[in-house]
């Protein structure tokens, strides 16, 4: 029987029908959702050449009832289904009574043959709709008989087709876009077995599912409690213009959406959240705030709404949080890394510590507000990741929680949560202390080069000296924090006059005279200070007083050299300036070589434990070393952290040559002492 639309067909035409084949098929698959269908099944047959003559899509929902099918297909832009499971968001949309006439995309015929339940006869009954391209003002419905199958129904089959092949329906782009458009839906239903099938096969969709949570949610009103069902999924990509909350009655049905508060970010944290409750059963969605009655549950302004929409605010801004400070972040570092943003750091332990360190303040920060490193070209990103570098390699790494101050408002949480980052390892001082035993290094490197050469070590004199007297470690971690003498002065032109007057009274002549006094005369004299526990006096300390002198490479340590040192400090302990028993004197003379008398004389004081000892009276003590002893010392002292920081000396050594510093070439020795300075720590 031939039956009018209530439009005729150019006004259907008219009333902007899709166009994409895609979006047509979705709007029959809803159509079966709505009808209450848990299957839906889109089946075809392809030739070789990938030709169709027809395909259908077939739903097991409850079927087009007979007696109201005025009331469905005569309608149009009006429908009885005022509802429907599909998303407001999405671009088909299945309650307006056109969406039957969506086949004129790629067909020119669609035919229902539904089978429904008549309550009359209480029987499945069969029959057909038709509808054609050329005459969508008009369709026919017949064949009406008592179905065979037990089960009701509704099977659209498409004819005449056009611009679509087998392809267009396996396609991945078409399985991409069912997955988007029903994925939510299967998600929710997925204990329910709800699917869709593409010649019997399930579709896909949790490829798009990066991550999703099922909390259930109680809020108190008035003695009762209103039960929630939230479903957050996040997807692996966008699948809409904006980012909805979606507001389900306790059959599914879309009631009404909010915007979420991550709508403006450009950091892929693509998200849904889907809220099901009879709460919203009877739910006023589109009643102004201001004219309702704040005591109705069942309205946007009621506070059991009020009190659910702030805690999923709550909820999103919690997921947010996480996706940035690891995927996103991840991501973000990936990118800085493969870009050169993040600085190169040497692959030992301490640098990859430092790098760690900057990465998880990169994060960190990136986690508070995404947009700081948004929007930027790649000097830029340089320029704030190296300022962010430099500040944790100093005292002021706080200084980085008022920077970002500036740029936007912390809470008192995110501010917490920065200085917790920043404190959280100790990179600064450990880098400090690496800096400083690198230095070290180089300061060694840089000696053994001069101590073993006369030229070098006669050309430059007072640049060893100042070397030197910044390094007092040399002689062990204790004198590392050793302070000048202020007396040093005094101290040494006491020697001095010691020296010269014994020279005047030695009658040696010519040039062996000349050579005794230069062999006694001091090529580095130097003199600190420090506090040490007095052991015979436990309510104070007394002044331990170091002095240091070198001797050039070409004079050994010898009994002449000893006996001069202990002539020296018997008068400075009897001056009466310096003879208080409150001051211990310390006195380390260094060269290249030692003789079989101070080899005897390390025998000799060998029972008080000290290395290195050849006189040791009184308040006094007299230590002779060579100076490959100095370096045996350091290299034991810090053979831990060489074996776990992985110090190279040949790597020190190619950095110095990339300064320009040979230390075994030609470079001047001036340039040598120079960065031996500049080294010390």
């Amino acid at each position: 029987m031939e039956q009018k639309v209530s439009v005729n067909n150019t006004g259907i035409e008219s009333a902007g029908l899709t166009t994409d084949y895609m979006q047509a098929i979705a709007e029959y698959i809803w159509n079966g959702f709505d009808a209450g269908a848990t299957s839906i099944d889109i089946t075809f047959d392809s030739n070789a050449l990938d030709y169709i003559s027809i395909f259908s899509v077939t739903d097991n929902g409850s079927g087009i009832d007979l007696s109201i099918i005025g009331e469905t297909f005569g309608n149009f832009m009006d429908s009885i289904k005022k509802t429907t499971y599909q998303k407001s968001s999405s671009a088909i949309r299945g309650n307006m009574g056109k969406g039957r006439f969506s086949f004129v995309a790629f067909s020119g015929k669609a035919v229902w043959t539904t089978r429904f339940l008549d309550k009359e006869t209480n029987k499945i009954l069969e029959y057909t709709i038709s509808i054609r391209k050329n005459s969508k003002d008009k369709f026919d419905y017949e064949n009406r008989i008592i179905s065979k199958e037990k089960s009701t129904g509704t099977t659209v089959t498409f004819s005449e087709l056009f611009t679509v092949t087998g392809y267009s329906f396996s396609s991945p782009e078409f399985l991409n876009f069912l997955g988007q458009e029903f994925g939510w839906f299967l998600f929710l239903n997925k204990d329910k077995g709800y699917k869709i099938c593409i010649n019997g096969v399930p579709i896909s969709y949790t490829q798009l599912i990066a991550e999703s949570e099922i909390l259930n949610l109680p809020i108190k009103w008035e003695e009762k409690e209103v039960a929630f069902k939230i479903t957050f999924i996040r997807w692996n990509e966008k699948i809409g213009d904006k980012f909805y909350f979606y507001f389900l009655d306790a059959k599914q049905r879309e009631i009404t959406k909010e915007l979420t508060s991550f709508n403006n970010n450009a950091i892929g944290f693509n998200h849904s959240v889907y809220i099901e409750s009879p709460f919203f059963d009877g739910f006023s969605a589109n009643d102004k705030e201001e004219s309702l009655n704040l005591f109705d549950a069942s309205s946007k302004s009621s506070p059991v709404f009020k009190t659910l929409l702030n805690t999923l605010h709550e909820i999103i801004r919690k997921k947010q949080k996480e996706f940035v400070s690891g995927i996103a972040a991840e991501k973000l570092i990936e990118s800085y890394e493969k870009t050169g943003v993040i600085p190169k750091f040497k692959n030992n332990k301490y640098d990859q510590a430092r790098k760690s360190d900057l990465v998880d303040v990169v994060k960190g920060i990136y986690c508070v507000e995404p947009k700081i490193f948004q929007g930027l070209n790649k000097e830029q990103q340089k320029i704030s990741v190296g300022l962010i570098n430099i500040l944790l390699d100093t005292d002021e790494r706080d200084t980085i929680i008022d920077l970002i101050g500036e740029i936007v408002n912390l809470t008192g949480e995110e501010r917490a949560g920065l200085l917790d980052i920043l404190k959280k390892t100790t990179i600064a001082k450990i880098a400090k202390t690496i800096n400083l035993i690198e230095n070290r290094f180089k300061v060694i490197e840089l000696l053994r080069a001069l101590v073993f050469d006369l030229k070098k070590f006669t050309s430059e004199i007072s640049h060893l000296q100042k070397v030197i007297e910044e390094s007092f470690w040399l002689f062990g971690e204790q004198y590392h924090l050793v302070s000048a003498n202020e007396s040093f002065t005094a101290l040494y032109n006491k020697y001095i006059d010691f020296i010269n007057g014994s020279e005047k009274g030695n009658g040696r002549k010519g040039k062996k005279a000349a050579e005794s006094k230069s062999n006694r005369r001091p090529d580095v004299f130097l003199c600190k200070k420090r506090s040490i526990p007095d052991v015979s006096d436990h309510q104070y300390l007394m002044e331990e007083n170091v002095i240091v002198e070198l001797k050039r490479p070409t004079v050994p340590i010898s009994k002449e050299q000893v006996r001069q040192v202990e002539d020296y400090l018997e008068i400075i302990r009897t001056d009466d300036s310096f003879n208080s028993q409150k001051r211990w004197w310390k006195f380390l003379v260094i060269g290249n070589q030692v003789d079989d008398y101070v080899l005897g004389q390390y025998e000799s004081q060998k029972e008080k434990g000290k290395k290195f000892l050849v006189k040791g009276v009184h308040n006094y003590e007299i230590y002779a070393l060579t100076w490959d002893d100095i370096f045996m010392l350091f290299d034991l002292r810090h053979k831990f952290l060489v074996d776990n920081l992985e110090f190279d000396r040949d790597i020190i050594k190619k950095e110095l040559i990339e300064k320009g510093i040979n230390l075994y070439g030609e470079t001047s020795p001036e340039a040598v002492m120079l960065e031996a300075i500049h080294a010390a720590p």
